[in-house]
């Protein structure tokens, strides 16, 4: 685990994840029924580029193929894009990773093609719900704990599978450092959060049962029982102004200043 330690260096975190949200919101332009998965990621390909960025994801571990992770239906992380063309109903986490100058910084959302069923449309929205939940947690002070207890009570409120194997991480040098930020525990346990922390916090709900598998390619995880994922991840760091959010757009927004769009 490494602290952020000056103003120069979270302006670097900052453009990469000015980047992660630009890619975002061209990903969501571009996503509509006929679209092909490698499509978008060259559009994520491209606008990371245009931010004098690179992917944190292309070549990742000596093999990710790919500029973004492309989830779509089933899949609940690291589905890599190939050829497969959206279909109305269909929803799709779309996971982002950039880097800038040493500097990473990563975020994720689940989006519907078209019209998507109710349940389908619950399962986005009490994943993003749960994904603020911990967010707020992200505080000079609190523990580590106090993220996963409350992004699990959002999942048990709404009856979901909450995914255990895969969680949410620190942040800062490497797109993946400690601490690990698992989407379960007890509140008031773990590691105390100080100034210089940045975490990603990242929920991974199943309609179905939280269990897990991984496809041959040796990336795509998949639920267990064939039924939706959603997933949402944001980059938080805690500031000498206080926390602040990094991947929602072109500059860090305060924590307390971003109106959590569901469950509030």
């Amino acid at each position: 685990m490494i602290t952020i330690k000056s103003r120069r260096e979270l302006a670097k975190m900052a453009t990469a994840g000015a980047a992660v949200a630009a890619v975002h919101k061209a990903v969501r332009e571009a996503a509509a029924p006929g679209v092909a998965l490698l499509s978008l990621d060259e559009v994520g390909a491209a606008v990371i580029a245009d931010r004098g960025c690179v992917p944190s994801f292309l070549g990742y571990l000596g093999s990710y193929p790919a500029t973004l992770c492309l989830s779509p239906n089933d899949v609940i992380v690291h589905g890599i894009p190939d050829g497969y063309r959206l279909q109305e109903g269909d929803i799709l986490s779309v996971d982002a990773g950039a880097v800038y100058e040493g500097f990473h910084g990563d975020a994720a959302f689940t989006m519907g093609i078209g019209e998507v069923s109710a349940e389908a449309q619950r399962l986005i929205d009490a994943t993003e719900e749960a994904m603020w939940a911990g967010v707020r947690q992200v505080r000079q002070g609190n523990r580590l704990g106090d993220i996963g207890a409350a992004v699990a009570e959002v999942g048990a409120a709404h009856g979901l599978g909450v995914v255990e194997e895969y969680v949410g991480h620190g942040i800062g040098r490497e797109m993946h450092e400690a601490p690990q930020v698992p989407n379960y525990g007890a509140a008031g346990t773990g590691m105390k959060l100080k100034t210089g922390i940045a975490l990603c916090v990242e929920p991974m709900f199943n309609l179905g049962r939280r269990h897990t598998k991984v496809d041959d390619d040796g990336w795509t995880v998949r639920t267990e029982d064939g039924s939706l994922s959603a997933h949402w991840e944001h980059t938080v760091a805690i500031t000498e102004d206080g926390p602040q959010l990094f991947t929602v757009g072109d500059e860090p927004v305060p924590v307390e200043a971003v109106e959590a769009p569901v469950g509030e």
